[in-house]
């Protein structure tokens, strides 16, 4: 997706957060490919083309509550929170989450909450949110993400098995609670680990 079709927000954001800063040393002369880079633990980076999207297709406000399930680096998350009023980020792995608060915290957002477990469980005591998005692939849908997403609100899932095809899908809730689906096209995430019970 070209930067020229995005929301003006959307291309604002993306230039006033530097990827760079959210890769290992070892990968940062590498943030300006459009591609997906390791974080460790087996994670990755989205590419920016496809962060984008995800981004614009959210049209997030000023007055917008996200909750990002995946903190990952923090690279989205600061994306996030360059559009949005709150953002409430779960991170699974504390490694990387006590990694990307320190990088977020030092850039200086404040409109930032952090949460370390299973993120397909949400964040119950902050719901309802406006967004939702997702940066793993689920095989089906978290039901407890889909009840946390408010009225006119709009989720992001990757959807689909580990290893095989996976398909980025919006989610709109309208203001009754009916929700519809939207294929956004092909991806390729790691899996979203759901805690066993």
């Amino acid at each position: 997706m070209s930067t020229s079709m995005l929301h003006p927000p959307v291309e604002r954001a993306l230039r006033a957060v530097s990827r760079g800063y959210f890769l290992p040393p070892a990968w940062r002369s590498c943030a300006a490919a459009d591609e997906p880079l390791p974080i460790g633990f087996g994670q990755t980076t989205s590419q920016p083309s496809l962060v984008a999207r995800i981004l614009d297709e959210l049209a997030l406000t000023g007055e917008s509550r996200v909750l990002e399930v995946g903190t990952g680096s923090g690279y989205q998350t600061a994306l996030l929170a360059e559009l949005a009023g709150e953002v409430f980020t779960v991170e699974r792995l504390s490694v990387l989450a006590v990694a990307a608060r320190e990088r977020l915290g030092a850039r200086g957002y404040r409109n930032i909450r952090y949460w370390t477990g299973d993120g397909s469980a949400g964040w119950p005591n902050a719901a309802p949110f406006d967004a939702i998005v997702v940066s793993a692939a689920a095989e089906t849908v978290p039901p407890a993400l889909l009840e946390q997403l408010g009225p006119g609100g709009r989720m992001i899932v990757p959807l689909g098995p580990p290893q095989g095809e996976q398909v980025l899908v919006r989610f709109d809730k309208d203001d009754d609670g009916r929700v519809s689906e939207h294929e956004l096209g092909g991806v390729r995430f790691v899996p979203l680990v759901v805690d066993a019970l």
